[in-house]
């Protein structure tokens, strides 16, 4: 008794499994390295490299010849480093404390705050720098600041920034108490992350400034501006994809805890 073989042109079962593998081996190929990324691209045929390479992921920008969109808005253009403006010298310090006199009456004598403005001591020095920056740019809009900004030069930026980050911070006398479910945890299921994760002491990220004791009127008019989008000059759109996925209450939350924080 000869059984049949298994692997043989012979054996109908063979051949069928086989031919129809390659089938859908070629229609595979055809759909996602043609296909697919013709229809992506309206239609115009792409490279074979580039349509191998998009496949496998490994490219995700349009091809060069598309045109990049452009926001309609003015947006950042710092880029901070983690050792940015570190180690500044006296001399920079000492030209912040002389150009910092233009600004006494919004941010007080010491850099802290008695007209609901941001208070500015102690403030991580890339902070200051990014937020004056943008200002001048106008890619973060006020009528206050991009006038007292606009002949700033970049050095001025900078020593403005070392002098107010080299003043102390001045210890809070408020009570926070527990801090409430979307500082501590934020809402992992509307994309929001805890308020450490960016603005904690210890893990802070660079650009991203300490929040405890500032106005609450301040934290308030921010989230409110991100969320709306009339403040637009967070990189990434990291603040604004936050704070649009948060309730009014949770942002009146969010101000009380920090404004209250010592």
């Amino acid at each position: 008794m000869n059984p049949e073989k298994i692997v043989s042109l012979r054996n109908k079962w063979f051949t069928g499994s086989v031919g129809l593998t390659a089938a859908i081996l070629v229609v595979s190929i055809a759909v996602g390295f043609v296909w697919l990324p013709s229809a992506q691209f309206g239609g115009r045929a792409l490279s074979f490299w580039y349509e191998l390479c998009s496949a496998a992921g490994l490219i995700r920008v349009p091809p060069i010849h598309e045109a990049v969109v452009q926001p309609a808005f003015l947006t950042t253009r710092v880029e901070i480093l983690p050792r940015m403006l570190r180690h500044p010298s006296p001399e920079a310090i000492g030209s912040g404390a002389t150009l910092a006199l233009r600004c006494t009456m919004c941010h007080g004598a010491r850099g802290m705050s008695r007209a609901d403005t941001p208070n500015l001591a102690g403030q991580y020095p890339t902070v200051i720098y990014k937020e004056l920056a943008d200002f001048k740019s106008g890619a973060r809009a006020s009528a206050i600041m991009q006038p007292l900004v606009a002949d700033l030069s970049d050095t001025d930026m900078r020593d403005l920034a070392a002098y107010y980050a080299y003043l102390p911070r001045e210890p809070g006398t408020g009570s926070a108490g527990e801090p409430p479910q979307i500082v501590a945890d934020g809402a992992p299921m509307r994309g929001i992350a805890p308020c450490g994760a960016c603005h904690g002491e210890l893990s802070a990220k660079a650009g991203a400034p300490w929040l405890e004791g500032q106005p609450v009127v301040y934290l308030r008019a921010q989230l409110d501006g991100f969320a709306s989008g009339t403040r637009h000059n967070d990189i990434d759109e990291q603040m604004r994809n936050v704070a649009r996925q948060m309730t009014p209450r949770e942002i009146e939350a969010i101000s009380q805890y920090f404004a209250n924080r010592p």
